[in-house]
């Protein structure tokens, strides 16, 4: 385990004291907890982000979605415990005479 210093506002400090108090932990404890929440929290962005680039991009290339309704529908069967088909792919119509006319 590496250590690190980290100057803080007194007033940051001092909330964090009495957050730490009122939870029966240590300041230290509560600092490290939140920096890994916080930093799972980042990672899942970033992640959610890059996915999300790479989708779009297989979408401008091939112009296949899935539209919110089929997905709604789909999500909310598999929330009652369904195993319904995954929603088809749909093809952009936009797109296709886009990709016809280059």
């Amino acid at each position: 385990m590496s250590t690190t210093t980290l100057r803080l506002p007194d007033e940051v400090k001092a909330r964090i004291d009495r957050l730490a108090a009122a939870q029966g932990i240590s300041a230290h404890s509560l600092m490290v907890d939140t920096l890994a929440e916080s930093t799972a929290a980042m990672e899942r962005r970033v992640e959610f982000e890059a996915e999300a680039a790479q989708r779009w991009a297989e979408y401008r290339r091939n112009g296949e979605y899935v539209a919110m309704e089929d997905l709604r529908t789909y999500v909310l069967a598999r929330a009652r415990g369904e195993d319904p088909p995954r929603p088809r792919l749909r093809k952009d119509p936009a797109f296709a005479r886009t990709k016809r006319r280059r």
